[in-house]
């Protein structure tokens, strides 16, 4: 077992591997190709989502690969056309029949929508699903702390992950601070910056250099070493395999500190502020 495919346990006492598959923006035969490849080449842990449009993709890789079902952590979101309590149990049930599967392991909320003010009823959805077998382990994606607190408030029940933008640019000092305080994962999404990745900054490639190893390889380190879960995708076999390779050595507090201060006052990749932005 690798640091990257080593268990970490969730405040549900159920794990999830260290690393996940991140599938945003692949479709048809791509997405059944690179999600075959990613479990293949031992990814367990497969992010998907209904806005993302391939639960049936990767519900089609999962069977090609001939990996057991047991061995693999699938999670999916529900949009926020979605939101309010029935519609969030059908949407779940409506998932669940795409991805072929009798219970979606990690079920998040995929953006608070905070206009709608009904991300708590999908919420308290979300617990009935869990209590009703159907999803595993409820969490969020996007919260801030304020709709962090809204649903604990709510239910007493803490979401188990928040997923959320973190890379370089992006490091979100304040919601790691948050989400571990309340003992809940941050997990990263486009954890090396996407487009705007900073393979080509010189502290990242310093620290590649020193270690022997590729800038994604330094910046998926940095994001373990920060506590974070990362979903890196690529369609690349060889990136794939890289991307779960991050054994044989370990940032300095120089260098960490280094990549954490390549923040921006604003690094997103978009307009993506959960308390404005609205995705349905």
């Amino acid at each position: 077992m690798t640091l990257a495919t080593s268990p970490r346990e969730l405040n549900d006492g159920t794990t999830i591997p260290a690393v996940g598959f991140g599938t945003a923006g692949l479709r048809g035969d791509d997405a059944v190709e690179a999600v075959t490849a990613a479990l293949e080449n031992g990814y367990r842990l497969i992010d998907t989502a209904v806005n993302y449009g391939n639960e049936t993709e990767v519900s089609e890789a999962i069977r090609r690969s001939g990996v057991p079902r047991e061995e693999i952590v699938v999670t999916s979101k529900i949009p926020g056309r979605h939101h309010a309590y029935d519609d969030a149990i059908a949407s779940t049930r409506e998932s669940l029949e795409r991805l072929g599967l009798e219970r979606i392991d990690v079920h998040l909320i995929h953006w608070p929508n905070p206009s709608q003010q009904k991300f708590h009823e999908t919420w308290r959805a979300l617990v009935q699903l869990r209590d009703d077998g159907l999803v595993r382990s409820p969490g969020v994606s996007n919260f801030t702390q304020a709709h962090l607190a809204r649903v604990i408030d709510d239910t007493g029940v803490r979401p188990v992950i928040n997923q959320i933008e973190l890379h370089p640019y992006f490091p979100q000092e304040e919601m790691r601070r948050v989400d571990a305080d309340l003992a809940i994962v941050t997990e990263s999404w486009s954890p090396m910056g996407k487009r705007q990745a900073p393979f080509a900054e010189p502290v990242v490639k310093a620290a590649a250099e020193a270690h022997g190893v590729t800038p994604g390889q330094v910046v998926l380190r940095w994001q373990l070493q920060l506590g974070n879960l990362p979903i890196p995708l690529s369609r690349n076999p060889e990136r794939q395999r890289e991307n779960l390779d991050l054994d044989g050595f370990e940032l300095t507090a120089d260098e960490m500190a280094a990549i954490t201060g390549l923040a921006r006052p604003d690094g997103r990749l978009f307009g993506g502020n959960p308390d404005t932005h609205e995705e349905m």
